[in-house]
């Protein structure tokens, strides 16, 4: 059954059609009998469903309400598509070209290799051959250019590199940087460090898609990053010790828990 307004303006449009009926027929509308309520409701009833009866006017309403409901829903769809950081140009690379990440030696400059006034991006690793986390890490950063071929990959050992270590706030290893030309845009913050925790990094960051080749293969384990930590000595550190040994040694004789240990001069004294 429909509602009680519902039934109400039913029963009044037969009623009025009724009356129309009867002044334009005359005696022979007369002759029909007046109309039963009930049959007027049934016949207004005869299109409900489920609780609800729906006139004429009342569908076209809902057909414009809803009409007028979906154009904020598309327009809202429009305003809250995804924008991204960096905007990037795809490299140019010929079919037969393989891509793979280059490794910085001791001689060479980034900013020889990152073009300045372009607009191409490139994902920059400053790591360290003795580090257990770079050596983690570059299986994954090893196959980046298979996922990624439109973008350059660059590696290169912070221990010689301090200057650029410096200028870019590399207090530690790994560390992962996004530039566009030669100009930082992102840093990669995540401590899981795995292809698929780089590739949403760079997709996020630049809107590239990656290929569906996703996997760390045998070959990725083999380089160009080492994958196991070379051992060797660490000139930095060593010569990092022994400057903090010397100074704290020099202040410790320096400061007056200290001076007992030196005997005084002695004064002459005149009578």
């Amino acid at each position: 059954m429909g509602s009680a307004p519902g039934r109400f303006r039913g029963v009044a449009f037969w009623l009025i059609l009724a009356g129309l009926v009867r002044l334009s027929d005359g005696d022979a509308a007369e002759a029909a009998g007046p109309w039963d309520p009930e049959q007027v409701e049934q016949l207004a009833g005869e299109a409900c469903a489920e609780g609800r009866c729906e006139t004429e006017t009342e569908a076209l309403l809902s057909a414009v309400l809803h009409s007028d409901t979906g154009e904020p829903q598309s327009h809202n769809l429009t305003e809250t598509a995804k924008t991204y950081k960096v905007t990037c140009d795809r490299r140019n690379i010929s079919a037969t070209e393989r891509v793979t990440v280059q490794i910085l030696n001791a001689s060479q400059d980034l900013m020889e290799l990152l073009n300045a006034n372009g607009t191409e991006c490139s994902l920059v690793l400053f790591y360290t051959t003795w580090c257990q986390f770079s050596a983690s890490l570059a299986p994954h950063f090893n196959a980046l250019p298979r996922v990624f071929p439109s973008m350059q990959f660059l590696a290169l050992d912070a221990s010689q590199h301090s200057s650029l270590s410096t200028r870019f706030g590399t207090v530690a290893v790994p560390n992962i940087l996004l530039f566009q030309g030669a100009k930082p845009m992102a840093r990669f913050n995540q401590t899981d460090r795995t292809l698929e925790t780089l590739s949403s990094f760079i997709t996020n960051q630049t809107g590239f898609e990656a290929s569906p080749d996703q996997a760390v293969l045998e070959e990725d384990r083999a380089g160009p990053l080492p994958a196991a930590p070379v051992k060797g000595i660490d000139w930095l550190f060593v010569f990092s010790v022994l400057f903090i040994s010397g100074f704290t040694l020099y202040a410790i004789l320096c400061s007056d828990s200290m001076r007992w240990l030196v005997p005084a001069p002695e004064h002459e004294h005149q009578d």
